[in-house]
């Protein structure tokens, strides 16, 4: 069904200049991009209202608008999960006395396993992205696979850490093979405190 709304969402703005190992370049250029989804997620939401109150909702482009909103949409709320756990105040590490290590350590045995295998996640073929999800009916923590934007989201899961492996996030800093080297980037710029926000439910993302 289409999330359908006459309130156009606003680009959210992101203070990461400066971070380590991933450019002032790399981020204007990603948070162009980002800016796109969102502005498409408005132009479809327009289509499909107007599409909706002529009665054309049986129309199969009005199916394939639908269908389309849902990669919008996905670009531009993993976007803001991805921004929203960079910084450039610290970079790292999850202490194993927050609740967040804690629950990591009873869901892969320790923190580092979970880094081991968040990583190795997000070095696998292919352009998506790597999240480790929180399955809030259980408290269990799980690294994931997402094809694109949407392919390997898990309905009801909540993402905790998010990690944009698209090249378009590493490309004017690493080579393609480099791959390995911005996901130490990315790491080295972790935000551990909004990581453990979203765990606890004291932060979740805002509507733009």
């Amino acid at each position: 069904m289409a999330l359908l709304t006459q309130t156009p969402y606003k680009a959210r703005t992101f203070d990461l200049s400066g971070l380590t190992g991933i450019s002032d370049n790399t981020l204007e250029v990603h948070f162009g991009l980002y800016g796109g989804y969102v502005k498409n997620v408005n132009l479809l939401n327009e289509q499909l209202v107007t599409m909706q109150a002529s009665g054309q909702s049986s129309n199969p482009a009005y199916a394939e608008l639908t269908r389309r909103l849902g990669f919008e949409y996905n670009g531009m709320v993993l976007h803001e999960w991805y921004f929203g756990n960079l910084t450039k105040a610290t970079g790292g590490g999850i202490s194993s006395s927050s609740a967040l290590g804690r629950a990591l350590g009873e869901s892969f045995g320790d923190i580092e396993t979970w880094r081991k295998d968040f990583t190795a996640i997000g070095g696998m073929r292919g352009v998506g992205w790597a999240v480790t999800y929180l399955d809030t009916a259980t408290g269990r923590l799980s690294n994931h696979w997402i094809t694109l934007h949407e392919d390997g989201n898990i309905a009801g899961f909540k993402p905790i850490v998010v990690m944009d492996v698209w090249e378009h996030a590493f490309l004017l800093d690493y080579k393609p093979a480099d791959r390995p080297k911005y996901i130490e980037a990315f790491l080295a710029n972790f935000d551990a405190d909004a990581a453990e926000a979203r765990f606890t439910g004291a932060a979740d993302r805002p509507v733009g």
